[in-house]
């Protein structure tokens, strides 16, 4: 949600930023050039949280997969698999 939200404003600075370069308004300009750097910020923050909770889904994952497979427990094994997968994608979706 933070992610669009910061690509959301990023892309208005761009608008702002190129809507004060046609008008000559050096202010309107640097205000646009000030909101695409905060919505950049806040967009590269929240891929950066979502990289470490995925980080950690992986790693969790492959413990809960050699518990499972530690006291022979299928379900679980798989279950690890599953949820070291999903933290692969979510990590991988974010960089």
């Amino acid at each position: 949600m933070q992610r669009g939200r910061g690509l959301a404003k990023e892309y208005a600075g761009k608008v702002q930023k190129r809507a004060g370069r046609l008008l000559g308004s050096e202010r309107t300009e640097a205000d646009g050039r000030a909101l695409e750097l905060a919505g950049r910020s806040e967009r590269t923050r929240a891929e950066a949280k979502e990289r470490a909770k995925g980080r950690i889904q992986e790693v969790a994952g492959r413990v809960q997969e050699k518990v499972g497979r530690t006291i022979g427990d299928d379900e679980t094994e798989v279950k690890g698999t599953l949820r070291r997968a999903k933290g692969r994608i979510r990590r991988k979706a974010n960089e």
